[in-house]
């Protein structure tokens, strides 16, 4: 039987220290995941046992592509649930045993659960329209124009995803928005590797006679 790391009380400092690391807003859909390949059972034996470097690493990892799945799904506090969603691996991680693909689907299948809690509580809860402080806070800080352009396309791209069932959306949105394969989509969301390729397949058909009837231009 393999040796198994100590348990070790590791505090949950990163919810808000991590992010400080994290890439911004502007940058996340930019940036490709960064594979830790070789060092990655080095980084992850060093978190286990409690180091900030290795988690820091961790999250640099994954965390750009599991928020651009969260905003895709259409999560309003997408800051948040990637906090949570963080908060949840660190006191699970003794738990985990895998490689650094099995990882990635560990943590987007977190995520995922993280989600589909928060639209159910947004369901449950609608909030109260913002008051005209709060809406300034969350308004464009940057270029405006770019960030204009950005939400035509988010909102073109979501007008596709709707055409979509849930399942072939998931599928998708883990597939191209997360960068997961397709056998890292499956262990996220509990399925057999030829039923999410199936999804994918007739998703991708939908979205296709969606631009062809002219409904979305893109």
């Amino acid at each position: 039987m393999a040796n198994r790391t100590r348990h070790v009380n590791r505090p949950l400092w990163f919810a808000d220290d991590l992010r400080r690391c994290a890439p911004s807003r502007r940058s996340i859909g930019r940036e490709p995941p960064i594979a830790l390949g070789e060092a990655f059972d080095t980084v992850l034996a060093a978190a286990r046992v409690g180091a900030e470097w290795a988690w820091r690493e961790l999250y640099r990892e994954t965390a750009p592509a599991v928020d651009r799945y969260l905003r895709a799904r259409g999560v309003r506090d997408a800051d948040d649930v990637v906090g949570d969603t963080f908060v949840n691996v660190v006191r699970s991680i003794d738990g985990f045993a895998g490689d650094e693909t099995a990882f990635r689907a560990w943590v987007f299948a977190i995520a995922r659960n993280r989600a589909t809690d928060e639209l159910r509580r947004v369901i449950r809860h609608p909030s109260a329209p913002m008051l005209i402080e709060e809406l300034e806070e969350q308004g464009p800080r940057g270029d405006v124009e770019a960030e204009a352009i950005d939400g035509l396309v988010t909102d073109r791209i979501g007008r596709l995803l709707d055409a979509l069932t849930a399942d072939q959306r998931d599928v998708l949105l883990l597939r191209i928005v997360g960068g997961l394969t397709i056998d890292q989509v499956a262990a996220a969301v509990g399925r057999k590797p030829g039923a999410v390729k199936m999804l994918q397949a007739r998703g991708l058909a939908a979205i296709r006679r969606e631009i062809q009837r002219g409904a979305v231009t893109l």
